[in-house]
């Protein structure tokens, strides 16, 4: 993925932006550290402004959209350029699936951080939402498959809580399920492009064509007339914090 990236990402900034809500949630999770590694930081847009941070990218397109350039390094996941236990925390925001060797890559994380390791993560034993149950089912069997279970995650990082995390309908960040209650907007290409998994599956624009016509036709939202008043929903998001023993 980190070489997928080169052309995936380069609009990657326009759609996948901070969203307050989720960074708050992380700050929190991040407790009382004061340095941390954000690995495979992308665009950099959860980086706590209080927190002295390294950040770790090996695609370099994504790096040359970072706001601040000057504590970036290229490199991977599963060989992280920082001494033993150099900062209180470890970051991965939505990242694990594309790492080539997942233990190796949390075993470097416990390996630089002196307290704690924070995971935004989707879990694959949820059911999905609307998206991909009706019009990308192979979607959702893909990324059921490339997202590490959580039970794998919690046996590997040790002692750890999992937070829900729901997604509100207003998400600023783009990334798969942000749009739930926003159906139109996955017709646009700028919105789709920050969505790895698009590129991944065959047979998009089909597709598309049928949700543009549900929507158009009033069928979606005689389907999903609920969700226009929810604030927001739980996709299978997850947090996941571990703690050193």
């Amino acid at each position: 993925m980190p070489a997928a990236y080169e052309e995936l990402g380069r609009q990657y900034g326009r759609s996948r932006q901070t969203d307050h809500r989720i960074a708050a949630a992380i700050r929190a999770a991040l407790g009382d550290s004061t340095t941390l590694v954000n690995v495979g930081a992308g665009t950099g847009s959860y980086e706590p402004a209080d927190l002295h941070t390294i950040a770790v990218e090996p695609a370099w397109q994504m790096i040359t959209q970072r706001s601040r350039q000057d504590n970036v390094v290229q490199a991977y996941a599963e060989s992280l350029p920082l001494r033993s236990q150099q900062v209180d925390a470890a970051l991965a925001v939505l990242t694990i699936h594309h790492w080539a060797d997942l233990r190796r890559g949390l075993a470097e994380c416990w390996r630089v951080a002196r307290r704690r390791i924070v995971v935004l993560t989707w879990d694959p034993h949820t059911a999905g939402f609307w998206l991909v149950q009706e019009y990308f089912p192979d979607l959702l069997a893909l990324d059921q498959r490339i997202f590490p279970p959580l039970d794998l995650l919690t046996a590997e990082l040790g002692r750890s809580s999992v937070q829900v995390l729901p997604i509100p309908h207003n998400c600023s960040d783009g990334f798969l399920g942000a749009y739930w209650r926003r159906p139109w907007a996955y017709l646009e290409d700028t919105v789709r492009a920050g969505m790895s998994s698009f590129a991944r599956i065959d047979a998009v624009a089909p597709r598309l064509a049928q949700l543009q016509r549900d929507l158009e036709r009033g069928v979606w939202q005689q389907r999903h007339s609920q969700l226009l008043a929810q604030d927001s929903l739980d996709l299978g998001y997850r947090l996941i914090v571990a703690e050193r023993s």
